[in-house]
């Protein structure tokens, strides 16, 4: 008896690790590929910019910190985007569960996740661990590219057809510039 329970457990484990150990490596591995090109975009960027800007003084720069860190630097705002390494699947009753996208395949749910953080340029600059930064945006990315974007303002309702979206270029381009914006209209109070 003892040797058919582990039998059948040990298929479980083998189906376990085909599915959801398989799916969560594509994930990870599509969500890799999507920060590559935010680090691309946000360098052709960096240089677009600071080529037509006419004030010398306003500073756009790029920078990468380590495999997962990007910084983007503008005027005085810093937006830092930060991979995490791990892929996360919604509680049940997340509003990603109740979708018929989801439902038909449940391994749909599974996402890898990219930060969008706002900083102060000084805070960073000086190491002012202090100040805060904030979450502005988090991007997530599915098994099959399709992607929501959660965030303030318009970074929470322009990018949230998860069952239709695919991630590329264009909408990478799109968010950085919505979070730009979002980052250049936020004032300290």
């Amino acid at each position: 008896l003892l040797k058919v329970i582990n039998m059948d457990t040990e298929r479980n484990i083998l189906k376990l690790l085909e599915g959801k150990s398989s799916t969560k490596q594509e994930v990870y591995r599509i969500t890799k590929e999507v920060f590559a090109d935010i680090q691309e975009i946000l360098t052709a960027k960096a240089s677009r910019l600071n080529m037509a800007i006419s004030d010398p003084d306003v500073d756009i720069s790029y920078e990468e910190s380590g495999d997962f860190d990007a910084k983007f630097k503008f005027s005085g705002d810093t937006l830092l985007f930060h991979m995490h390494t791990n892929v996360f699947d919604f509680q049940s009753s997340h509003q990603i569960n109740k979708t018929a996208y989801v439902k038909e395949d449940t391994m749909r749910s599974f996402c890898g996740i990219i930060n969008i953080y706002n900083f102060l340029s000084d805070s960073l600059k000086y190491n002012r661990f202090n100040d805060s930064g904030f979450l502005i945006a988090r991007i997530f990315i599915n098994k099959e590219s399709h992607f929501f974007v959660e965030g303030d303002k318009e970074l929470g309702f322009l990018f949230n057809d998860f069952m239709n979206q695919k991630i590329n270029k264009e909408h990478i381009e799109n968010i950085i510039n919505v979070a730009m914006q979002y980052a250049l209209n936020f004032d300290l109070e």
